[in-house]
């Protein structure tokens, strides 16, 4: 028998020896219930601890969607280490319930009843992690496997050819991007190592990719998933501490004055994420953006003091200046008349008058510093040349769009592009959006 089935075995709970007092005189006064129930707290809390127990990989399915065998190890880790406190605090409440049988003193009593809370409060903390992880995995059973399985491939498409494409070696992580799904308008991602609140502030193991439901069902609007994945690169590539120091002291030196360098220093992180997804996909992921991004011109305007991400209506132009960057000047310019001509004044909000002077320019330093300066982190190399994205990239995209609407194989195209190509077929009508979504998914689970 298994250690785990040992535990889970209804434990006959005895008393300890006779001692000196009588049986009868011992147990005068002493409710007929108490016994069984005291029993009853120690084999509860031991089958408690028992049953959340490691995963299993096959638990979830023995196809490709399945959680990958890191992905499984890094959870069951995690689990260990919790559940070891978990398993103790259950042997300490089975030998105060011993105790307290053999002499149901207040004092013994009361010993037992804060050994089981203190168990019992182990017991939702541990149960709230593998519950997460147990929904988060469970997916993958479901008719949505695929398309996960679609964007772990994606995301770590991207991490491949960022490690490739770096000047120097570094230390490879591990396990890869984790996608998972969730109703919401917004996509969002946990970085590894970080404490989630979700986890009872335990640290992440492994980026988590979290997407709505509603960007799947259309894949050409997955640019979010590059720009989600870029939050976890700026870190394991080692350029998060590097990159806001860098805005800060270029705007600083420009002149363009503290507050300014200091707001575009806070919205770092999503600015990143913005440029390097942009790098990663190509044109396609500007459309992407904007279809989050497009909203009311009271939103589009509207300033908030100490949020991450840029004001919407500034934000756009990071990906045109940096679009036109990479050599795509026409597109640039198109997205440029129709930003414009959908929010022609941006002052009827409440963005400081500070940030609408010079923006253009402002944002042209700071596209510049993040993609097109050399880090040493990533080994005296600009980002643009560690993930290069031109002309012959974007048309291999055209190529495989053309192929992925009519259903044939489009190639060896990487798995990063085949977003660029759903946009490129959705926004030319080269098929139904439904043909573009089953084939999309089609080509990348069958990888």
């Amino acid at each position: 028998m298994s250690a785990t089935a040992e535990l889970i075995e209804d434990r006959v709970i005895t008393a300890p020896p006779r001692r000196r007092r009588s049986t009868a005189a011992r147990r005068r006064g002493v409710p007929s219930i108490l016994t069984p129930w005291l029993k009853a707290q120690s084999i509860n809390v031991t089958r408690h601890a028992a049953a959340l127990r490691p995963f299993r990989r096959d638990e979830f399915g023995i196809t490709a969607a399945a959680p990958t065998e890191g992905h499984i190890q890094a959870v069951n880790q995690l689990i260990e280490t919790l559940r070891a406190e978990l398993l103790g605090a259950a042997e300490r409440v089975t030998g105060a319930t011993r105790t307290a049988i053999g002499l149901p003193s207040t004092r013994n009593l009361q010993t037992l009843l804060r050994l089981k809370e203190y168990a019992h409060n182990w017991v939702r903390s541990v149960e709230r992690i593998w519950d997460f992880y147990f929904e988060l995995f469970g997916q993958r059973q479901s008719q949505f496997g695929d398309w996960l399985l679609s964007c772990d491939r994606i995301a770590l498409d991207c991490y491949q050819a960022s490690f490739l494409g770096v000047g120097v070696a570094k230390p490879l992580p591990a396990p890869p991007p984790f996608a998972y799904m969730r109703t919401g308008f917004s996509p969002a991602t946990f970085r590894r190592g970080i404490p989630l609140r979700r986890l009872g502030r335990q640290l992440n193991p492994f980026p988590l990719v979290q997407l709505p439901y509603h960007r799947l069902v259309n894949p050409w609007t997955l640019g979010a998933i590059l720009h989600e994945v870029s939050h976890n690169l700026q870190n394991d590539l080692g350029v998060d501490r590097a990159v806001p120091r860098r805005i800060g002291q270029r705007l600083l030196r420009e002149g363009k004055g503290r507050a300014v360098a200091a707001v575009w220093t806070r919205w770092n992180r999503e600015t990143f994420a913005d440029l390097s997804g942009l790098l990663l996909g190509g044109p396609a992921v500007v459309a992407s953006l904007m279809d989050i991004i497009g909203r009311s011109p009271a939103t589009v305007t509207s300033y908030q003091a100490g949020a991450p991400h840029p004001t919407p209506y500034l934000r756009m132009f990071l990906s045109i200046e940096q679009l036109a960057r990479m050599g795509f000047t026409n597109e640039a310019e198109q997205y440029r008349r129709a930003w414009h001509m959908l929010y022609p004044n941006p002052r009827t909000g409440n963005i400081p008058p500070a940030m609408l002077t010079d923006f253009p320019e402002v944002i042209a330093m700071v596209v510049d510093e993040i993609s097109y300066r050399p880090y040493e982190e990533l080994g005296n190399k600009c980002l643009s040349q560690v993930l290069p994205f031109g002309v012959k990239e974007q048309l291999m995209t055209e190529e495989a769009a053309k192929r992925l609407a009519a259903g044939t194989d489009p190639g060896i195209i990487p798995e990063r592009f085949l977003i660029g190509a759903s946009r490129f077929a959705f926004d030319h009508r080269l098929a139904r959006p439904g043909i573009i979504t089953t084939n999309f998914y089609k080509e990348l689970a069958r990888r």
